[in-house]
């Protein structure tokens, strides 16, 4: 993982020093589509590492050609899914407490207003097709657990091991530092003589226990479409359902304003109503900036008479159907990026932290 994130950091400042299309500086609210051309495609994800640049470059052969947003969309979500090494989404993505692997996404397409989720959904590597599936070929919005699993047979998705041996062990090494007074670990009369660390010290790459990757896009027809997956809270209790699968919630579209999708604690995204609340203020004249701010602000304001001084850990991402852009996270030391191909190439969007110090 140490290698993939140093590649990663070397692509970002080769790309920083090449051709004059990846010159241009990320500033708030900054549009990377031509100005009153909100038609032209554009695509986005949450992810900044190497495979979230993959992603956005599949996702773009669809755009370029023509093609659909919701295509687009769901092509560059299952490259982040299917990535071993993602540890967020997908195969790979690590287990609820049982040591069990439950994914859950959802899909909107603006230009039809149709909505699918799937949530606790095993054995299946790509939830973002399942819930696409859900959303073209059903009423319903959402389906969840086994009867989520038996809808992606009837389609014939293949069931396969999820659980990745990268994430198994660092579910058993969590199993271990759980409690001192459970049997996991060293044996009770070498106990004293093993230095206990905890589980994130050997796996530095785990930097929390969240982890979602959000796609949104808009096509050359200016239509919008949006897929939030994840494998959600890390060590869940068996079928947790976090905010990616809930429409206004983890994700939400508007073919008339833009989209908006989250990541991170998703207790607190679904209480907000998130998403929504992003694309309403957009609607009410904000840019995508301002919203995912203003959606931060929000949920900050919530627990104000409660806990004054919790701020949970979330980031946001928004476009509006001008190609305008948003992201932002709650707190941390450095600024958030998102991944963005258009017309002008592939660049990193960087946000702001809304609560720094925190």
């Amino acid at each position: 993982m140490k290698n993939q994130i140093s590649r990663r950091n070397f692509f970002f400042k080769t790309v920083g020093a090449g051709a004059g299309l990846c010159l241009i500086p990320s500033v708030s609210g900054t549009s990377f589509m031509q100005s009153g051309k909100g038609s032209a495609p554009l695509i986005i994800t949450s992810h900044t590492n190497l495979t979230g640049q993959n992603a956005m470059e599949a996702g773009w052969e669809i755009l370029k050609s023509g093609g659909t947003a919701v295509d687009a969309v769901e092509r560059a979500a299952n490259v982040i899914e299917v990535d071993p090494e993602d540890t967020s989404v997908g195969y790979g993505g690590l287990p609820n407490e049982r040591g069990v692997v439950q994914l859950d996404a959802s899909f909107m397409d603006g230009s039809t207003y149709s909505a699918g989720a799937v949530g606790c959904l095993e054995n299946i590597k790509t939830p973002s097709s399942v819930a696409r599936k859900v959303m073209e070929h059903t009423d319903h919005v959402l389906l969840v657990g086994t009867g989520a699993l038996e809808f992606a047979r009837a389609w014939g998705f293949p069931e396969e091991n999820l659980l990745t041996e990268k994430a198994r062990k660092i579910w058993l090494r969590w199993k271990e530092e759980l409690s001192p007074k459970d049997d996991w670990g060293a044996p009770e009369h070498l106990q004293n003589l093993v230095k206990k660390e905890a589980y994130w010290r050997d796996f530095p790459q785990i930097e929390n226990h969240y982890g979602t990757t959000n796609v949104l896009a808009i096509d050359a027809s200016g239509n919008i479409a949006g897929c939030t997956t994840t494998s959600g809270l890390s060590f869940k209790l068996n079928g947790r359902l976090g905010d990616s699968p809930i429409i206004g919630a983890g994700l939400y579209v508007d073919n008339e304003v833009g989209a908006a999708g989250a990541t991170g604690r998703g207790e607190d995204v679904i209480k907000s109503c998130a998403s929504y609340y992003m694309v309403l203020r957009m609607k009410d004249g904000r840019t995508p900036q301002q919203a995912c701010e203003d959606a931060l602000h929000m949920i900050v304001d919530r627990y104000r008479k409660v806990n004054p001084e919790f701020f949970p850990s979330e980031k946001f991402v928004a476009i509006n159907k001008s190609g305008e852009l948003g992201c932002a996270i709650m707190k941390g030391g450095r600024n958030p990026e998102m991944s963005v191909r258009s017309t002008g190439g592939f660049r990193k969007y960087e946000g702001i932290v809304a609560f720094p110090g925190k």
